[in-house]
């Protein structure tokens, strides 16, 4: 199937959020193309590692909660 990447990267991000815990972790339990992705943008630290959860970037963490509340928010 033909998609957006770009499109799944931001709902990933958003829904990262969703399982924020420690501040600046969250569970790692999406796609691993689309993890990568986040990594290779800077939104996220390595996903490769054996912890369950990933570290979010300060950038990452601003895009993460923006996204979150522009898509699921109620407005």
């Amino acid at each position: 199937m033909d998609f957006d990447e770009d499109k799944v990267d931001q709902a990933v991000l958003a829904l990262l959020y969703l399982t924020l815990h420690d501040q600046y972790r969250a569970w790692k339990s999406f796609d691993w193309d689309v993890m990568n992705r986040l990594y290779e943008k800077g939104f996220i630290g390595n996903p490769v590692n054996k912890a369950k959860s990933i570290v979010l970037t300060d950038e990452g963490l601003a895009e993460s909660k923006r996204l979150f509340e522009e898509l699921f928010g109620n407005k």
